[in-house]
């Protein structure tokens, strides 16, 4: 398995739902997660989330192709990806 916008997921040539508003798709954007029939990559939503951008300019500057749903699952999916694997991130280790 190789992790895919920090999800594991099976190497595959077919289509992957990540979530309601989420897919991978070896066809769209090679294979990296995007929003369901936008070509989005969440990876982009995620970035303006993190610059501090409100989720409802976030759908306006993508001219409403995706919905503060749609954001909420891709927080909520990053949220968990960290979650499972914080200790790749550790910049070195801490004294106990």
């Amino acid at each position: 398995m190789q992790p895919v916008g920090g999800v594991e997921m099976e190497e595959t040539n077919k289509r992957q739902l990540l979530g309601r508003y989420i897919v991978a798709d070896p066809e769209i954007c090679h294979g990296k997660p995007t929003f369901r029939g936008t070509r989005i990559m969440v990876w982009q939503v995620l970035e303006m989330v993190a610059e501090g951008k409100a989720w409802e300019t976030i759908v306006e500057e993508w001219g409403a192709s995706i919905t503060k749903e749609a954001v909420a699952e891709a927080v909520q999916l990053a949220s968990k990806s960290f979650i499972e694997h914080a200790h790749e991130y550790a910049l070195e280790p801490m004294p106990a």
